[in-house]
């Protein structure tokens, strides 16, 4: 799974308290300040698979969900296959975690009863 979404622009770097990132010129700004005169941000779109029927296709993130479990055999995402209906789950490693959370999919956390 990848997103199409990506970032371009100027080199950044980060600064020094951990804060958004800047081009080595410009002074630190606010995140109201990076974010002034944006309309919209753009939805990201996920790029997934079928394994019945073989379908190709993307995904906003309200078509996906993703469960974290306590193990890596309980974490996975989920989905409806746009093309023949079906239900499919798929392992989610750290990584896909990281894109799917970034990108605002809907989350659920599992938690063990023992």
């Amino acid at each position: 799974m990848s997103t199409s979404a990506t970032s371009g622009g100027a080199s950044e770097q980060s600064n020094a308290s951990g804060g958004v990132p800047q081009t080595p010129d410009e002074p630190e700004m606010s995140v109201r300040t990076a974010f002034a005169g944006m309309r919209r941000v753009a939805d990201v779109v996920f790029r997934a698979g079928c394994p019945d029927c073989r379908g190709r296709f993307e995904l906003g993130a309200g078509a996906l969900r993703l469960a974290i479990g306590a193990s890596s055999k309980t974490t996975f995402y989920s989905f409806t296959c746009p093309e023949c209906g079906a239900l499919v789950r798929k392992p989610a490693g750290e990584r896909v975690v990281e894109l799917l959370t970034g990108g605002g999919v809907r989350t659920l956390r599992l938690h063990s009863t023992f």
